[in-house]
Protein backbone atom coordinates (compact mmCIF):
# COMPACT_ATOMS: atom_id res chain seq x y z
CA UNK A 1 0.00 0.00 0.00
CA UNK A 2 3.22 2.20 0.79
CA UNK A 3 4.46 1.74 -2.83
CA UNK A 4 0.76 2.30 -3.85
CA UNK A 5 1.32 6.15 -2.18
CA UNK A 6 4.78 6.64 -3.56
CA UNK A 7 3.80 5.65 -7.38
CA UNK A 8 0.24 7.71 -6.81
CA UNK A 9 2.51 10.94 -5.37
CA UNK A 10 4.84 10.97 -8.07
CA UNK A 11 2.49 10.60 -10.99
CA UNK A 12 0.38 13.18 -9.76
CA UNK A 13 2.99 15.55 -9.05
CA UNK A 14 4.25 14.66 -12.63
CA UNK A 15 0.54 15.43 -14.04
CA UNK A 16 0.04 18.67 -12.48
CA UNK A 17 3.06 20.16 -13.26
CA UNK A 18 3.07 19.27 -16.96
CA UNK A 19 -0.44 20.48 -17.15
CA UNK A 20 -1.25 22.82 -19.54
CA UNK A 21 -5.00 24.72 -19.31
CA UNK A 22 -7.75 24.44 -16.39
CA UNK A 23 -9.85 21.72 -17.50
CA UNK A 24 -7.02 19.34 -17.45
CA UNK A 25 -6.32 20.55 -14.53
CA UNK A 26 -10.47 19.94 -12.93
CA UNK A 27 -9.74 16.20 -14.95
CA UNK A 28 -6.22 15.88 -12.61
CA UNK A 29 -8.25 16.47 -9.48
CA UNK A 30 -11.45 14.79 -10.42
CA UNK A 31 -9.15 11.46 -11.35
CA UNK A 32 -6.95 11.91 -7.64
CA UNK A 33 -8.99 13.59 -5.13
CA UNK A 34 -12.54 13.21 -6.89
CA UNK A 35 -15.12 11.01 -4.84
CA UNK A 36 -14.39 7.81 -7.14
CA UNK A 37 -10.78 9.43 -7.49
CA UNK A 38 -7.45 7.01 -6.75
CA UNK A 39 -6.58 8.67 -3.59
CA UNK A 40 -10.20 8.34 -2.22
CA UNK A 41 -10.48 4.32 -3.29
CA UNK A 42 -7.28 3.80 -0.38
CA UNK A 43 -9.00 6.06 1.97
CA UNK A 44 -11.77 3.56 1.61
CA UNK A 45 -10.26 0.79 1.79
CA UNK A 46 -8.81 1.41 5.28
CA UNK A 47 -11.27 -0.78 6.98
CA UNK A 48 -9.45 -3.85 5.41
CA UNK A 49 -6.79 -3.29 6.66
CA UNK A 50 -4.79 -4.24 10.61
CA UNK A 51 -4.81 -1.48 13.36
CA UNK A 52 -1.29 -1.08 12.42
CA UNK A 53 -1.30 -0.60 9.09
CA UNK A 54 -4.03 1.76 9.34
CA UNK A 55 -1.67 3.75 11.52
CA UNK A 56 0.47 3.98 8.91
CA UNK A 57 -1.45 4.70 5.70
CA UNK A 58 -3.93 6.47 6.83
CA UNK A 59 -1.84 9.81 8.21
CA UNK A 60 0.44 9.16 4.64
CA UNK A 61 -2.92 8.78 2.70
CA UNK A 62 -4.23 12.03 3.97
CA UNK A 63 -0.96 13.82 3.85
CA UNK A 64 -0.52 12.89 0.37
CA UNK A 65 -4.87 13.98 -0.06
CA UNK A 66 -3.51 17.48 1.53
CA UNK A 67 -0.36 17.88 -0.84
CA UNK A 68 -1.93 17.40 -4.05
CA UNK A 69 -4.82 19.87 -3.06
CA UNK A 70 -2.31 22.40 -2.92
CA UNK A 71 -0.72 21.59 -5.87
CA UNK A 72 -3.79 21.86 -8.14
CA UNK A 73 -4.86 25.40 -6.19
CA UNK A 74 -0.99 26.66 -6.79
CA UNK A 75 -0.97 25.71 -10.79
CA UNK A 76 -4.92 26.70 -11.07
CA UNK A 77 -3.28 30.53 -9.58
CA UNK A 78 -0.86 30.10 -11.82
CA UNK A 79 -2.98 29.83 -14.78
CA UNK A 80 -5.33 32.85 -13.76
CA UNK A 81 -2.24 34.92 -13.08
CA UNK A 82 -0.59 34.22 -16.10
CA UNK A 83 1.75 36.64 -17.20
CA UNK A 84 -0.05 39.41 -15.30
CA UNK A 85 -3.22 39.14 -17.64
CA UNK A 86 -6.94 37.67 -16.62
CA UNK A 87 -7.34 34.42 -17.74
CA UNK A 88 -10.28 33.18 -19.13
CA UNK A 89 -11.34 29.91 -16.81
CA UNK A 90 -13.49 27.74 -19.10
CA UNK A 91 -14.65 25.65 -16.18
CA UNK A 92 -16.67 28.53 -14.78
CA UNK A 93 -20.39 28.09 -15.18
CA UNK A 94 -21.61 30.92 -17.44
CA UNK A 95 -23.24 34.47 -16.35
CA UNK A 96 -26.86 34.61 -17.75
CA UNK A 97 -26.73 37.59 -20.01
CA UNK A 98 -29.82 40.37 -18.79
CA UNK A 99 -31.62 41.41 -21.60
CA UNK A 100 -34.00 44.13 -22.13
CA UNK A 101 -37.54 44.00 -23.22
CA UNK A 102 -40.44 46.61 -24.08
CA UNK A 103 -42.60 48.90 -22.02
CA UNK A 104 -46.23 47.26 -21.43
CA UNK A 105 -47.46 50.40 -22.91
CA UNK A 106 -45.17 50.27 -26.65
CA UNK A 107 -46.31 46.69 -26.41
CA UNK A 108 -50.00 48.20 -26.42
CA UNK A 109 -49.08 50.93 -28.43
CA UNK A 110 -47.26 48.40 -31.49
CA UNK A 111 -50.01 45.98 -31.36
CA UNK A 112 -52.53 49.01 -31.88
CA UNK A 113 -50.60 50.21 -34.93
CA UNK A 114 -49.93 47.18 -36.21
CA UNK A 115 -53.63 46.48 -36.49
CA UNK A 116 -54.47 50.11 -38.29
CA UNK A 117 -51.74 48.98 -40.57
CA UNK A 118 -53.09 46.14 -41.51
CA UNK A 119 -56.93 47.87 -42.28
CA UNK A 120 -54.73 50.19 -44.46
CA UNK A 121 -54.17 53.39 -42.29
CA UNK A 122 -50.90 55.43 -42.46
CA UNK A 123 -48.86 55.77 -39.28
CA UNK A 124 -47.85 59.45 -39.21
CA UNK A 125 -45.41 61.12 -36.87
CA UNK A 126 -47.09 62.94 -33.62
CA UNK A 127 -46.21 66.14 -34.28
CA UNK A 128 -44.73 68.75 -31.74
CA UNK A 129 -45.93 68.57 -28.28
CA UNK A 130 -45.32 72.24 -27.79
CA UNK A 131 -48.29 73.49 -29.31
CA UNK A 132 -49.85 76.38 -30.35
CA UNK A 133 -53.05 78.03 -29.65
CA UNK A 134 -54.47 78.27 -32.68
CA UNK A 135 -53.71 74.16 -33.75
CA UNK A 136 -54.72 73.13 -30.31
CA UNK A 137 -57.92 74.96 -30.05
CA UNK A 138 -59.37 77.77 -32.64
CA UNK A 139 -58.69 75.01 -35.39
CA UNK A 140 -60.45 72.06 -33.69
CA UNK A 141 -63.86 74.71 -32.87
CA UNK A 142 -62.94 75.04 -29.47
CA UNK A 143 -64.69 78.12 -28.46
CA UNK A 144 -62.54 81.14 -26.56
CA UNK A 145 -64.42 80.65 -22.95
CA UNK A 146 -64.13 76.62 -23.30
CA UNK A 147 -63.25 74.96 -19.70
CA UNK A 148 -60.53 73.24 -21.35
CA UNK A 149 -58.67 76.50 -22.17
CA UNK A 150 -58.42 77.20 -18.49
CA UNK A 151 -55.08 76.73 -16.09
CA UNK A 152 -56.80 74.01 -14.70
CA UNK A 153 -56.95 71.97 -17.54
CA UNK A 154 -53.78 73.23 -19.92
CA UNK A 155 -50.31 73.73 -19.18
CA UNK A 156 -50.05 76.97 -20.54
CA UNK A 157 -45.94 78.59 -21.26
CA UNK A 158 -44.56 81.70 -20.70
CA UNK A 159 -45.76 84.07 -23.91
CA UNK A 160 -42.01 85.70 -24.67
CA UNK A 161 -42.20 88.91 -26.15
CA UNK A 162 -42.69 89.29 -29.81
CA UNK A 163 -44.86 85.64 -30.16
CA UNK A 164 -48.33 86.13 -31.85
CA UNK A 165 -49.24 82.59 -30.58
CA UNK A 166 -49.47 81.43 -26.91
CA UNK A 167 -47.61 78.23 -26.76
CA UNK A 168 -48.74 75.40 -24.66
CA UNK A 169 -48.15 71.32 -23.48
CA UNK A 170 -51.17 69.77 -25.62
CA UNK A 171 -53.48 68.30 -24.56
CA UNK A 172 -54.63 66.03 -27.14
CA UNK A 173 -53.14 64.86 -30.30
CA UNK A 174 -55.69 66.44 -32.85
CA UNK A 175 -54.26 68.97 -33.74
CA UNK A 176 -52.44 66.73 -36.49
CA UNK A 177 -55.46 66.81 -37.63
CA UNK A 178 -55.37 70.43 -38.85
CA UNK A 179 -51.91 69.84 -39.52
CA UNK A 180 -51.96 66.52 -41.53
CA UNK A 181 -54.85 68.14 -43.86
CA UNK A 182 -53.01 71.19 -44.26
CA UNK A 183 -51.25 69.54 -46.39
CA UNK A 184 -52.74 66.76 -47.80
CA UNK A 185 -55.64 65.93 -50.11
CA UNK A 186 -58.37 63.52 -49.43
CA UNK A 187 -59.31 60.51 -49.38
CA UNK A 188 -56.48 59.17 -46.63
CA UNK A 189 -56.81 57.36 -43.28
CA UNK A 190 -54.35 58.22 -40.88
CA UNK A 191 -53.34 56.91 -36.79
CA UNK A 192 -51.35 59.55 -35.20
CA UNK A 193 -49.35 58.56 -31.87
CA UNK A 194 -47.84 60.95 -29.63
CA UNK A 195 -47.90 62.02 -25.82
CA UNK A 196 -50.44 64.52 -24.31
CA UNK A 197 -50.38 66.46 -21.60
CA UNK A 198 -53.43 67.58 -18.76
CA UNK A 199 -53.42 69.58 -15.44
CA UNK A 200 -55.11 68.01 -13.29
CA UNK A 201 -54.68 65.55 -9.99
CA UNK A 202 -53.49 62.23 -10.81
CA UNK A 203 -55.29 58.87 -9.27
CA UNK A 204 -55.46 55.66 -10.78
CA UNK A 205 -57.26 56.76 -13.79
CA UNK A 206 -55.80 60.21 -14.38
CA UNK A 207 -52.13 61.12 -15.11
CA UNK A 208 -50.93 64.69 -16.30
CA UNK A 209 -48.92 63.06 -19.16
CA UNK A 210 -50.17 59.99 -21.19
CA UNK A 211 -50.55 58.59 -24.49
CA UNK A 212 -53.26 58.91 -27.46
CA UNK A 213 -53.91 57.71 -30.41
CA UNK A 214 -55.45 59.74 -33.21
CA UNK A 215 -57.37 58.13 -36.07
CA UNK A 216 -58.25 60.34 -39.04
CA UNK A 217 -60.25 59.62 -42.18
CA UNK A 218 -61.55 61.51 -44.88
CA UNK A 219 -63.16 61.00 -48.03
CA UNK A 220 -66.22 61.49 -50.25
CA UNK A 221 -68.13 58.74 -49.00
CA UNK A 222 -66.87 58.09 -45.66
CA UNK A 223 -69.86 58.13 -42.67
CA UNK A 224 -70.52 56.16 -39.51
CA UNK A 225 -70.93 52.57 -40.96
CA UNK A 226 -67.44 53.18 -42.24
CA UNK A 227 -66.58 54.16 -38.52
CA UNK A 228 -68.59 51.21 -36.68
CA UNK A 229 -66.73 48.39 -39.21
CA UNK A 230 -63.57 49.98 -38.21
CA UNK A 231 -63.60 50.26 -34.59
CA UNK A 232 -65.47 46.91 -34.24
CA UNK A 233 -62.91 45.26 -36.12
CA UNK A 234 -59.72 46.86 -34.31
CA UNK A 235 -61.12 45.76 -31.15
CA UNK A 236 -61.97 42.12 -32.13
CA UNK A 237 -58.32 42.15 -33.47
CA UNK A 238 -56.56 43.84 -30.04
CA UNK A 239 -58.76 41.17 -27.15
CA UNK A 240 -58.65 38.42 -30.06
CA UNK A 241 -62.46 37.74 -29.71
CA UNK A 242 -65.36 38.93 -30.80
CA UNK A 243 -66.57 42.16 -29.03
CA UNK A 244 -69.92 43.96 -29.15
CA UNK A 245 -70.51 48.02 -29.42
CA UNK A 246 -72.39 50.35 -28.40
CA UNK A 247 -72.69 54.12 -29.79
CA UNK A 248 -73.75 56.70 -27.25
CA UNK A 249 -74.22 60.45 -28.47
CA UNK A 250 -72.09 63.38 -26.57
CA UNK A 251 -70.17 66.30 -26.95
CA UNK A 252 -66.57 67.16 -28.55
CA UNK A 253 -66.14 70.96 -30.50
CA UNK A 254 -63.94 69.16 -32.96
CA UNK A 255 -67.16 66.33 -34.16
CA UNK A 256 -70.77 66.87 -34.91
CA UNK A 257 -72.32 64.24 -34.19
CA UNK A 258 -70.12 63.47 -31.14
CA UNK A 259 -70.15 60.11 -29.84
CA UNK A 260 -68.52 57.98 -26.87
CA UNK A 261 -67.70 54.23 -27.96
CA UNK A 262 -68.65 51.33 -25.28
CA UNK A 263 -67.32 48.08 -25.96
CA UNK A 264 -68.58 44.99 -24.39
CA UNK A 265 -66.20 44.07 -21.47
CA UNK A 266 -63.31 41.88 -22.15
CA UNK A 267 -63.88 40.69 -19.10
CA UNK A 268 -67.51 39.44 -18.01
CA UNK A 269 -68.59 39.52 -21.85
CA UNK A 270 -71.49 41.43 -20.69
CA UNK A 271 -72.97 39.77 -18.03
CA UNK A 272 -71.49 42.60 -15.33
CA UNK A 273 -68.62 42.63 -12.96
CA UNK A 274 -66.43 44.59 -10.86
CA UNK A 275 -64.54 45.74 -13.84
CA UNK A 276 -67.85 47.03 -15.29
CA UNK A 277 -69.93 47.96 -12.48
CA UNK A 278 -72.14 45.13 -13.30
CA UNK A 279 -72.98 47.20 -16.87
CA UNK A 280 -71.27 45.07 -19.11
CA UNK A 281 -69.86 47.59 -20.75
CA UNK A 282 -66.54 49.56 -20.77
CA UNK A 283 -66.03 53.14 -22.12
CA UNK A 284 -63.09 53.68 -24.09
CA UNK A 285 -63.14 56.64 -26.53
CA UNK A 286 -64.48 59.79 -27.88
CA UNK A 287 -65.34 59.82 -31.69
CA UNK A 288 -67.69 61.42 -34.44
CA UNK A 289 -67.58 62.72 -37.94
CA UNK A 290 -65.46 65.52 -38.47
CA UNK A 291 -67.06 69.10 -38.07
CA UNK A 292 -67.74 70.55 -41.12
CA UNK A 293 -65.79 74.08 -39.69
CA UNK A 294 -62.70 71.89 -39.39
CA UNK A 295 -63.23 71.08 -42.89
CA UNK A 296 -63.22 74.73 -43.88
CA UNK A 297 -60.31 75.56 -41.91
CA UNK A 298 -58.05 73.82 -43.96
CA UNK A 299 -60.07 74.35 -47.37
CA UNK A 300 -61.97 71.20 -47.86
CA UNK A 301 -65.31 71.47 -49.25
CA UNK A 302 -67.49 70.15 -46.19
CA UNK A 303 -70.06 69.21 -49.28
CA UNK A 304 -68.17 67.61 -50.72
CA UNK A 305 -66.10 65.70 -48.16
CA UNK A 306 -66.82 63.83 -44.44
CA UNK A 307 -64.63 61.76 -42.36
CA UNK A 308 -64.13 60.96 -38.75
CA UNK A 309 -62.05 60.67 -36.17
CA UNK A 310 -61.67 59.23 -32.39
CA UNK A 311 -58.85 59.29 -30.28
CA UNK A 312 -57.96 55.97 -28.28
CA UNK A 313 -55.53 55.56 -24.85
CA UNK A 314 -52.69 52.83 -24.88
CA UNK A 315 -52.65 53.50 -21.10
CA UNK A 316 -56.72 52.94 -21.13
CA UNK A 317 -55.98 49.74 -23.16
CA UNK A 318 -53.33 48.24 -21.62
CA UNK A 319 -55.52 48.81 -18.18
CA UNK A 320 -57.99 46.52 -19.68
CA UNK A 321 -56.19 44.24 -21.59
CA UNK A 322 -53.43 43.40 -18.54
CA UNK A 323 -56.23 43.90 -15.72
CA UNK A 324 -53.95 46.95 -13.88
CA UNK A 325 -55.75 48.72 -11.39
CA UNK A 326 -54.09 52.26 -11.66
CA UNK A 327 -52.96 53.68 -14.47
CA UNK A 328 -49.85 55.49 -12.50
CA UNK A 329 -48.04 51.72 -12.27
CA UNK A 330 -47.03 52.23 -15.84
CA UNK A 331 -44.94 55.62 -14.74
CA UNK A 332 -43.71 54.21 -11.74
CA UNK A 333 -40.32 53.01 -12.81
CA UNK A 334 -41.10 49.88 -10.81
CA UNK A 335 -39.24 46.98 -12.08
CA UNK A 336 -41.08 44.14 -10.24
CA UNK A 337 -44.25 45.48 -12.41
CA UNK A 338 -42.24 46.04 -15.76
CA UNK A 339 -40.53 42.69 -15.64
CA UNK A 340 -43.93 41.15 -15.98
CA UNK A 341 -44.27 41.79 -19.42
Amino acid sequence: MNKKIDEIKNRAENEIKNCVDLKSLEDLKIKYLGRKGELNQILRSLGDLSLEEKKVIGPRAQSLRNELDALLENKKNEFLSKKGKSFLDITRPGKKIKTGHLHPLTIVENEIINIFKSMSFSVIDGGPEVETEYYNFDALNIPKNHPAREMHDTFWLEQLSGEKDRLLLRTHTSPMQIRYMEKHKPPFQIIVPGRVFRYEATDASHEINFGQIECLMVGKDVNLTNFKYIIQEFFSRLFKKKLEIRLRPSYFPFVEPGLEIDIQCVKCGGKGCNICKESGWLEVMGAGMVHPNLLKVVGYDPKEYQGFAFGVGPERIAMLKYNIPDIRMFYSGDLKFINQF
